[in-house]
């Protein structure tokens, strides 16, 4: 059963944050800010916290073939061991421990990282607090030129956390109506679409049940932005079986 409250989340000092932006809480500015100019450090975080939730141990040959692709091993293993001491250096040896020279973890009990602590609130139906750290997409805007299989496993967890906030802001929406309480129902069906811009199954769903709850006008604001956007970014045009259920509510 989903939760509809709103629980806490108490993070440790340090906090990387990655939903909407990126930024480094709990340290020096300096440093963090020094951290988050390098942008092979804010990828080589990324991966540790988000592949390594659940306290996994990442090999050191996985971590070169996605960011240094370019180098040879010899060249490439130089990097990552300049990188982790860079890291180590401002957020201490305890947030990235390793295990004999092959493996590395993130210690989220040292650092924490609110996309796994995202996941990890939807998993436990804990829905209000998921979406309250979900403020905006993974990495926004984030690339590493050359590194074709990190980017690759970028857009693949930004995707996947979009959609864990669709689905979870669907669901709160639907709680809501089930307790009759439709404005707020209304509200969360226009963020579910607003998380899953792209999929027309959700787009009807927020429109059925915005009209009804009696807000036509509201499902047909939405439909007019869905549109714009879409023939915007696609040149596209919504679906045809979306644009009759508009014309039933035009009509």
């Amino acid at each position: 059963m989903s939760d509809v409250s709103s629980t806490v989340w108490q993070p440790p000092v340090a906090t990387l944050r990655l939903l909407g932006g990126v930024d480094l809480q709990g340290l020096d500015r300096g440093v963090g800010d020094a951290l988050l100019a390098q942008p092979k450090l804010v990828a080589l975080l990324a991966y540790l916290a988000i592949a390594g939730a659940g306290r996994s141990w990442l090999r050191r040959d996985t971590l070169v073939a996605l960011l240094w692709p370019e180098l040879d091993q010899a060249h490439a293993r130089a990097a990552l061991r300049k990188a982790v001491h860079a890291l180590r250096a401002a957020l201490g040896a305890d947030a990235l421990p390793g295990r004999g020279d092959e493996e590395l973890r993130f210690a989220d009990d040292v650092l924490a990282c609110d996309v796994v602590e995202f996941t990890r609130q939807v998993e436990r139906g804990f829905l209000a607090a998921a979406l309250e750290l979900y403020v905006g997409e993974l990495l926004p805007g984030f690339h590493l030129a050359g590194c074709v299989e990190f980017d690759r496993w970028l857009d693949q967890q930004r995707t996947e956390a979009r959609e864990r906030a669709g689905a979870s802001a669907w669901a709160m929406a639907q709680l809501f109506n089930d307790q009759e309480a439709f404005t707020r129902a209304g509200q969360w069906a226009r963020k579910a679409v607003q998380y899953s811009w792209d999929d027309e199954r959700t787009l009807r769903r927020a429109l059925s049940l915005l009209d009804r709850v009696g807000d036509r006008a509201g499902a047909l604001r939405l439909y007019d932005e869905f549109a714009r956007r879409l023939r915007v970014d696609f040149d596209a045009a919504p679906s045809p079986e979306t644009q009759a259920l508009v014309a039933k509510f035009r009509a």
